[in-house]
């Protein structure tokens, strides 16, 4: 992680506050809010202190299909007390915040991707998600 120690400390404590037991949580888990769309979790792989997540809302496409959108992958340092953005994708863009493996982040998407998802996370709050 490169990110803004501050930054990556408060995206962890707007994440806690809609997955509390995100530390308990070892496949998925759904909130469900009326009205709203659901909203998912999907721990893609855990280590001691680590957990790499999807963090996404789904809607049903007129073919049946459901789509994920907004999507995003979120790397949670739980012993740091630290989360960053490490990809989105929605209908029409994918992007990733470390393009090449083992190399320093493309500053401008990752700062992007950080700033909508702070940004997320707070929407979600309001809404009252909370996914255990």
């Amino acid at each position: 992680m490169r990110a803004d120690p501050n930054r990556t400390r408060r995206i962890y404590n707007k994440l806690m506050r809609i997955a509390p037991e995100l530390v308990d949580i070892s496949e998925h888990a759904v909130s469900k809010v009326s009205g709203l769309m659901d909203l998912t979790l999907d721990v893609l792989e855990q280590s001691n202190g680590y957990r790499r997540i999807a963090l996404a809302h789904y809607w049903r496409h007129p073919s049946g299909d459901m789509i994920a959108d907004p999507d995003m992958e979120i790397a949670v340092f739980l012993n740091d007390e630290m989360a960053e953005a490490l990809t989105y994708q929605d209908t029409y863009l994918y992007e990733v915040a470390y393009p090449v493996e083992g190399e320093p982040p493309d500053v401008t998407v990752h700062g992007r991707l950080n700033d909508f998802l702070e940004h997320w996370l707070d929407n979600l709050r309001e809404q009252g998600h909370i996914l255990r």
